[in-house]
């Protein structure tokens, strides 16, 4: 562990509190005890007090046939908070439309996670160099209305 943030006593103390490192990972242990890392608490979608990890989405909406690669982030609506919306990148020669992807999260998944903040199909999904998905230009795009 770390004593703190060089130089940073306000992070060193949102960070370590009463000696515990918060990490803002959410996760699980698995069968053999392993810890496994699934999202981000700040990247968790709040949908009427129900909180949804867009990794989970991801994961199920990449074991659609048609679907190559996926992000989900939350769109902003003033009834739930939130609501889950993904962006969709189809397999080459794949068909696909809103409607398929939304009834298959919708035979799979609870209510509060389907996606009724909408589907966008696009070409390719913004990522680092390291491939981790950009979900903040997503989510710019989605607050200029592209």
């Amino acid at each position: 562990m770390m004593k703190g943030y060089f130089k940073n006593d306000k992070a060193t103390s949102e960070t370590i509190i009463d000696g515990w490192l918060h990490t803002g990972d959410v996760g699980y242990y698995d069968e053999d005890g392993y810890t496994v890392i699934t999202d981000r608490i700040k990247e968790l979608i709040k949908v009427k007090g129900f909180q949804v990890a867009p990794a989970e989405l991801e994961d199920l909406l990449l074991t659609h046939p048609a679907v190559q690669d996926v992000a989900v982030i939350g769109k902003p609506d003033d009834v739930a908070g939130e609501l889950p919306r993904a962006y969709i990148v189809l397999k080459p020669e794949a068909k696909a439309t809103e409607e398929d992807i939304t009834n298959y999260v919708k035979e799979k998944a609870a209510p509060y996670k389907q996606l009724k903040g909408g589907v966008q199909f696009r070409k390719e999904i913004p990522k680092s160099a390291s491939g981790k998905i950009l979900k903040g230009i997503l989510k710019d795009e989605l607050r200029q209305g592209s």
